[in-house]
């Protein structure tokens, strides 16, 4: 199991023991996380799973993929460490990785 924080739009931390392969918006919608709509049930079809990666973990994440960056500009305050956390999955290198989740969705 892997460690995930996620820092809902209410500043409630939760923090999470996940599963490898799982996306950072499938396990954030497991726990009932609020702010993560996820619209399209984590097909990069809509930008309702927005987060902002932590920048010591943002490196390590890396920059999102042309489709995403393209669903990204849907999303209500952009900045840039904004992903989609249906396109962060999990993986060992990502254990302890922290995200907090925006005032609003697009």
């Amino acid at each position: 199991m892997l460690k995930l924080k996620i820092i809902g739009n209410d500043d409630t931390v939760y923090d999470l023991e996940v599963e490898e392969g799982s996306t950072v918006m499938e396990n954030a919608v497991r726990n009932g996380v609020p702010g993560i709509v996820a619209e399209c049930g984590g097909a990069c079809a809509c930008a309702t799973c927005h987060v902002y990666v932590d920048e010591e973990w943002f490196e390590k994440v890396g920059e999102p993929e042309p489709m995403e960056e393209d669903m990204l500009d849907f999303a209500v305050d952009l900045r840039a460490n904004s992903r989609l956390s249906c396109q962060i999955t999990m993986r060992p290198e990502f254990d302890g990785l922290t995200v907090r989740v925006p005032d609003e969705q697009g």
